[in-house]
């Protein structure tokens, strides 16, 4: 019994450090692509209105159609996540505290 509550408090702290450092890391690359793709809007935006490019709008709408098609699909969860629930609750809970101290 012991050694099952040491194991499930392992995968738990596991789970929780290994969430905590990648939702913070992506916090953080999150932002700096942000704020990159801000400046190429604003960038594209500079050339157009000046003359020296000219923007097809709907080309864009077409290339980004498919996106939406993505979000609508089923969902399931793979194997290996339902099989370790207490690493994959750690991870989680971790995950959403490094985002959020991100």
């Amino acid at each position: 019994m012991a050694e099952e509550i040491t194991h499930l408090i392992t995968q738990l702290g596991f789970g929780g450090v290994l969430g905590f450092i990648v939702g913070y890391a992506f916090k953080k690359l999150m932002k700096l692509f942000l704020v990159f793709l801000g400046l190429y809007f604003i960038s594209l935006m500079y050339l157009a209105y000046n003359g020296f490019i000219t923007i097809h709008y709907e080309k864009f709408s077409k290339a980004f159609e498919g996106l939406s098609s993505l979000a609508q699909g089923g969902f399931t969860l793979p194997s290996f996540l339902t099989a370790n629930i207490p690493m994959v609750g750690g991870f989680v809970v971790g995950l959403g505290l490094g985002f959020k101290m991100g």
